[in-house]
């Protein structure tokens, strides 16, 4: 019991990691794959994801190393992490969701061994859906 597995994704992307930064590390691209945001890149910087009917969710710039890695506090247990390389012309782009713990539930009571598992299936396709096709140079 205790601490689960981190849900990590990783992808590579065709397209050039400035373009990918601009993806994961801005308002607009953060709403145009995943959802409307508040987002700043400043380290500290507190803001808002506008996730629809579980309402506004409190999150905090923990890390910023542009274009290589950005991370953020996300509600109480979270820490999402977006981390990118390059590959190329391309670029290889890992999600990672820290946080879990199973003697732990999210705000809204639901147990985090559940919803560790719905979100990975989430993640699976906001990164490799959402995201590469928001990237992608060749559509």
């Amino acid at each position: 019991m205790g601490k689960l597995e981190d849900i990590r994704k990783t992808i590579l992307l065709n397209a050039p990691i400035e373009k990918v930064w601009r993806a994961v590390a801005t308002a607009e691209g953060i709403e145009a794959w995943w959802m409307p945001n508040t987002f700043k890149p400043v380290l500290g910087y507190e803001f808002v994801l506008k996730a629809g009917q579980y309402g506004d969710s409190p999150c905090k710039v923990s890390e910023i190393d542009p274009p290589h890695r950005l991370s953020f506090n996300w509600g109480k247990d979270w820490n999402l992490a977006f981390e990118l390389k390059e590959a190329n012309g391309k670029t290889e782009f890992t999600l990672i969701h820290s946080g879990w713990d199973s003697e732990k539930k999210t705000e809204f009571g639901q147990p985090h061994t559940l919803i560790r598992g719905v979100m990975d299936k989430g993640w699976e396709n906001l990164v490799s859906l959402n995201l590469s096709k928001h990237v992608d140079t060749d559509e």
